[in-house]
Order: C-alpha cells, then structure tokens, then sequence
C-alpha cells in the first residue's frame, strides 16, 4: 500500500517567526529585559546622586553664615579697634583670616558645582566690554601674584568689540585659570593674560560641504573672542589634558596644593553653559597656556550637567 506524506505547513511558535525558534525569542526578550534594567539602575544611580549634591550643597550653604560671622570678627580684630596686637598676634589673626578665605572660596567652588550639575545655573547675557572684564579680575589678583614673586601681565586688545556675555561667570572662569597659574608658577616666573577676536570654525557631518567657505572667511568678521593664560610653570604632560578638566581631578604629584579638584571642572561647565569650550596646551617643563573661546552671539543651551 502507498501512503501520502502530510505536507500542511507546521504552525510557528507565539512570538517568534517561522525561522525563529523558542531559544532565540526567549534571549531577545532577555535582552530587552536587560537593557531596561540597565536604564532603570542607571536613572537610581543619577537620582542618588542628585540627591547627594543636593544634601552637601545644603550643608555648605549653612556653613558660610558662620564662616562670614567669624572672618568679620577676625577683620575686626586686626583693625586693632579693641585694642593694640603685638607682632606675634598680627601674624597669628594673619594665618587665620588667609584660612578663613579659603575655606570660604571652597565652599563657594562647592555651591556653584552643585548649582552646575543640578542644572539650576543659568546664564545672563548683557553687553559689556571684555577688556574692562579682563583688567578689572587682574586688578583683584595683582597683590596675590607680587606677594608670590611672580608677574602678571595683561594688555587691553582694541579690536575687542562689546558685545554680550555673562560677565561674573568670564571673570570667575578667568579668576580659577589665574589662581591656578599663580599656585603652579614658580616664583619669579610670569603669567600673561591676552583676548583676542576669533574666527571659530564649528564643524560637523551636515557641515561639511560647506567648511571650504567658512575657511575662506576673513578674520575681519569674528565670530567668537579668544582668551588665553599663559604661565612659565612645570607643565603639564599631554596624557592629562583632558582629564585635567573632570571633576575633582588632581594632577599626580599634586594632591597635597590647595583646592579640591573643581576650578578647572567649574570653568568648563561654565563656558559650555555659553556655548563655547576651553583646552590646555603644554609640555613638561614648558608652562601651559589655557585658552578658551566664547561666541560673539549668545548660544542658548541647556545648562551643562556632568562631561560631554
């Protein structure tokens, strides 16, 4: 007898096609399941931390009333208003006035972190004149540079136009680059502060047929200022360029200097909060010269959180 072979198609698994068996479904809904854990554990992890900054921007915040409290106390004193100090006490109420300002900067390096990395800091962006920006931060620091032996040089650019920024953020981005230049520097060594206008060439995929003509662009129509401090200090080697700007990041060989790691990390938040980005250039034994640029024209963003 013959027989007739079944040839009705055999009907697929649920959830898999034809060619798919139960294995390979089942590791493609694992997957997926794993990258919502990942996703899920990942925004934990930011919440947690948000928290945190929160927390210890909170704590510092209540510590300056105090610190204000007790270095107007310390002022009072050396005024000599309650009464005539010897040498040895000048000195002493000295040391300690010069601590209670550096606490009182670390703490202001700490609340303005946490402002940057909850997003919370937002830029104002009034006209003014960078050179007066420039020569005004100069003025401010020109004691703490002769008091180190060193010499801090600036010449006002006039090709700089006025034209808007946030004047408090440039003058504390400047600020932390000059603190960092007279803290590294050797005494009798030099630190020049120099502004210039930029023609800033912003590249990218849908851009690119049309670089050959921005190149062509005369420097008489800037888009952008540069400014740059350069110091004859140790250097910097070029392995640590860019890690130089992450958070709470010291340098080998450094973590006994002052600070906590965060002036360069605060200068970089800020700039980019203007649209703009700052770089180092260096050598071992060479100094370094920090340059950073900002745009002519306000770029409204988000403000930065964390390292792009």
């Amino acid at each position: 007898m013959s027989s007739t072979l079944d040839k009705s198609p055999v009907p697929a698994h649920k959830g898999s096609s034809p060619k798919e068996g139960p294995s390979t479904a089942k590791a493609r809904a694992a997957g997926s399941s794993s990258a919502e854990d990942v996703a899920r554990d990942l925004e934990q992890v930011r919440d947690h931390m948000r928290k945190t900054t929160t927390a210890l921007a909170s704590a510092a915040h209540d510590l300056k009333t105090p610190l204000a409290i007790l270095n107007g106390y310390i002022e009072l004193l050396q005024s000599q208003k309650l009464g005539p100090l010897n040498e040895r006490q000048r000195e002493i109420m000295g040391d300690m006035f010069l601590s209670g300002q550096r606490l009182q900067h670390f703490i202001q390096d700490f609340l303005t972190f946490s402002l940057l990395e909850t997003g919370e800091l937002r830029m104002q962006f009034v006209e003014g004149d960078m050179n007066a920006c420039l020569s005004e931060v100069c003025r401010l620091w020109s004691a703490r540079f002769q008091e180190r032996g060193l010499a801090l040089y600036f010449l006002a650019n006039d090709k700089l136009m006025p034209f808007a920024f946030d004047l408090p953020k440039i003058q504390r981005v400047i600020s932390n680059l000059l603190e960092n230049a007279c803290k590294y520097t050797p005494q009798g060594g030099t630190v020049w502060l120099h502004a210039e206008p930029h023609m800033w060439e912003r590249r990218s995929v849908s851009e690119s047929a049309t670089n050959g003509d921005r190149r062509r662009q005369s420097m008489n129509n800037p888009n952008a200022v540069k400014v740059s401090v350069a110091d004859t200090g140790p250097g910097i080697r070029p392995e640590f360029h860019l890690e130089i700007f992450d958070d709470f990041f010291r340098l080998p060989g450094s973590e006994a200097a002052e600070g906590m790691g965060l002036g360069l990390a605060i200068a970089r938040r800020l700039l980019q909060g203007m649209g703009g980005k700052i770089w180092v250039e260096s050598e071992p034994g060479a100094g370094c010269k920090f340059s950073f640029i900002i745009p002519l024209k306000p770029i409204l963003s988000s403000p930065p959180r964390g390292t792009e």
